[in-house]
């Protein structure tokens, strides 16, 4: 049976975390996650979400400021894991974490590495058009998504996948991934793969910055953009009086009657069957679902009814 602890804090760490609670060749000894953060308006603390599965298992969680902290260190030789596992843990670990377990640390990443090393992988992916992207079991250096990889597996990418829906599919297809390697590892030995790191590509934590939608990019590009900031942060323009415009939904979708007179890009069309439209780089996006700031998302339609918007009014 092998012993470990487990690293994780977001969402996309529950499936791994619950099949390694339910899995009977484990003994899982401690969970480790963030400290719990102010959230809302309120500013109220609230637990990551892997702290409130591991209470709920009833296994004993940790939330060190730093993992690699000389304190928090000592807590982890003392708890003697064979190996540690860490899934969107969100710290770089150091040396002296990665040393303690004589079975190493693993480490799942949701792409298949070299590509898309980094904190954002998903949704860099669906953001440059990729058609499929996968997960990586691997072994933890002290690099950034740099160390030598155990097992991958391929899974396509929807045309309508947002981050959020492609985070949930990964997160269940990498916790059975990481199940079968910490199977085999139980039975010895397993393979492993130096990555090419001439292949490698980088994939930056997103900036609030880059959900503001350029509506000189193509449609396409656009489309893009839309899925691959939900759910965070979001993309957005601005309605003429200033008032931002969250974008939910926007099919690559020309109207069926287009204007005589050109728009400059970013400019509305509403059709004569009440659709809104907006002219970009290439031709034409349709905003299917859209959120005014303050206000539930709502249709296009609703939209066309409940806001002063009319044709050739242009999103900033």
């Amino acid at each position: 049976m092998l012993s470990l602890v487990f690293m994780g804090t977001s969402e996309f760490a529950l499936p791994s975390l619950k099949r390694i609670a339910e899995a009977d060749f484990l003994d899982l000894r401690a969970v480790v996650t963030q400290p719990d953060r102010p959230k809302g308006r309120g500013y109220k603390l609230e637990p990551p979400p892997v702290k409130k599965l591991a209470e709920e298992l009833g296994v004993p969680v940790h939330q060190p400021e730093r993992a690699s902290s000389p304190e928090f260190v000592e807590k982890l030789r003392s708890i003697g894991p064979d190996l540690i596992v860490v899934v969107a843990y969100g710290q770089l670990l150091k040396r002296s974490v990665l040393e303690i377990p004589p079975r190493g640390c693993l480490n799942l990443h949701p792409s298949l590495l070299p590509k898309y090393r980094g904190a954002a992988p998903i949704q860099r992916a669906i953001m440059n058009g990729e058609r499929v992207t996968g997960v990586t079991v691997m072994l933890l250096d002290e690099g950034e998504d740099t160390g030598d990889i155990i097992a991958q597996r391929e899974v396509e990418i929807g045309e309508e996948d947002t981050a959020a829906t492609l985070s949930r599919r990964l997160a269940e297809i990498g916790a059975e991934l990481l199940i079968d390697v910490l199977r085999r590892m139980d039975g010895g030995e397993v393979e492993r793969f130096p990555q090419d790191h001439s292949k490698a590509t980088y994939a930056p934590k997103l900036t609030k910055e880059e959900g503001h939608i350029d509506w000189s990019k193509t449609s396409a590009e656009i489309h893009r953009l839309v899925r691959a900031v939900q759910p965070w942060p979001g993309a957005y323009a601005f309605l003429p009086d200033g008032r931002r415009l969250k974008v939910i939904e926007c099919p690559v979708e020309r109207p069926e009657q287009e204007l005589e007179i050109p728009l400059e890009p970013g400019s509305i069309y509403i059709s004569p069957d009440k659709k809104l439209f907006v002219r970009t780089g290439d031709g034409w996006i349709r905003l299917r679902v859209v959120q005014p700031e303050g206000k539930r998302a709502m249709s296009d339609l609703d939209f066309i009814n409940g806001y002063k918007v009319r044709t050739g009014d242009r999103l900033g």
